[in-house]
């Protein structure tokens, strides 16, 4: 990775150092300056082009020549990249299951268009999956499509063009919060929605509203008005707002007010982590999102991202197990499993996952995890095999059981 780094470094500045573009724009002020003589007196055109001849061969030549030095630097650094990262074939796609799953596929990217806040692509994406439905009953093509390219983005109860309204509205509202700061939309949308955000346990509306006094608190949109403003207009805000948190936040609400007496010093309060907290936007935004999402009955990131990026962290993996098992002759046998364990992050975890400590393997519903009277799990498969229909010792303690005071365990 140095060598790459190296030559990366080593090629950029090259490219700042390149005379290609100052050259270039001396040829064309050489080329304009003989036009416009050309063109004021049109007998001197042949002493003209004899004269622009050898300066604009010279420039010809610079900027050949700076370019075969970024050219030569382009190629180091192409050589050290492909050095780094071999070209090797995919994994076999013998068993895609999603082959014949064309329109989950579709839907996917259609939705993770309109999270991303790419409305007018998601349209065109839509309206080409339309054509081509139209083309199909006509006869010209044999792709598979959804019979209604629009009910992609149908949720429970959620209507496709409410889907797009209410994605448009999730991104007017963010744009508000991050690019102006001004939290009232979204405070608006968390007392829109306060019954199904309070079934939800969610702390959003509050969040939003501590926020809004923190704003005021440092002066709002005249930070550089008094300090008494900005805690007179906290102050005002709180009496007006904060009644209708009580008594659930009240211990809260205390540590907003505390506040002003420490106002002169907040950096060594106890409130500092509230008053000088630089994430605190990106924070609450994030909140909202999830919020927002949730509501609709989606997750927070969009699934093909997740499956995308999931997937380039186990590709490394899986080609090297490809490896393995064309040098050893073997075939990937299993169905609904990966036949090795890929390390993903937490934050890609949405399932839990048993591996039995005795053959290795991942539980499924065939073969569920089962504990026995110590404590211990193991799959039932292992279990079977310890015990042999008698009662058997625990490979990781010293208690006998019978396999009959076995659970199965429900992750």
């Amino acid at each position: 990775m140095e060598a790459v780094q190296k030559e990366h470094e080593r090629l950029s500045k090259r490219l700042k150092a390149s005379q290609s573009i100052k050259n270039v724009q001396s040829t064309i002020d050489i080329l304009q300056e003989a036009r416009n003589a050309i063109a004021s007196d049109p007998e001197q055109a042949p002493i003209t082009l004899a004269k622009l001849q050898n300066p604009v061969k010279s420039s010809f030549d610079a900027i050949n020549d700076s370019l075969k030095e970024t050219h030569s630097c382009l190629n180091k650094y192409s050589k050290s990249l492909d050095k780094l990262f071999k070209d090797r074939p995919l994994p076999s796609t013998e068993h895609d299951a999603l082959a014949s799953q064309e329109h989950l596929i579709n839907r996917a990217i259609a939705m993770h268009l309109l999270r991303e806040g790419q409305f007018s692509v998601a349209s065109t994406f839509l309206s080409e999956m339309a054509d081509a439905k139209t083309l199909q009953q006509q006869g010209r093509t044999s792709s598979r499509v959804p019979q209604n390219a629009a009910s992609l983005l149908d949720l429970e109860e959620v209507p496709s063009s409410e889907v797009r309204k209410q994605f448009a509205t999730m991104y007017y509202i963010l744009h508000e919060l991050e690019q102006n700061k001004n939290l009232l939309p979204a405070i608006q949308w968390a007392r829109d929605n306060r019954e199904a955000l309070e079934v939800r346990g969610s702390n959003l509306e509050f969040e939003l509203c501590q926020l809004q006094f923190v704003w005021l608190f440092h002066g709002g949109q005249t930070p550089e008005a008094p300090l008494s403003a900005g805690r007179q207009a906290a102050l005002e805000y709180a009496r007006r707002e904060f009644h209708g948190f009580m008594p659930r936040y009240l211990r809260e609400v205390q540590q907003l007010m505390g506040a002003m007496a420490f106002c002169p010093n907040l950096q060594e309060s106890p409130y500092k982590s509230i008053f000088t907290n630089p994430t605190a936007w990106n924070d609450v935004a994030q909140a909202f999102t999830r919020e927002f999402c949730s509501l609709l009955g989606l997750s927070a990131d969009s699934p093909l991202y997740v499956a995308a990026t999931a997937g380039a962290i186990a590709l490394p993996t899986l080609l090297k197990l490809q490896t393995i098992m064309r040098a050893k002759r073997t075939e990937w046998t299993t169905e609904n499993e990966l036949p090795v364990e890929i390390p993903l992050p937490p934050s890609y975890l949405f399932h839990s996952i048993f591996v039995c400590p005795v053959s290795k393997e991942q539980t499924t519903d065939e073969n569920p995890p089962m504990m026995m009277p110590c404590g211990h799990v193991i799959a039932e498969e292992s279990l079977k095999r310890l015990c042999k229909g008698s009662r058997f010792k625990c490979p990781y303690c010293p208690n006998e059981s019978h396999p009959r005071e076995a659970r199965k365990v429900f992750l």
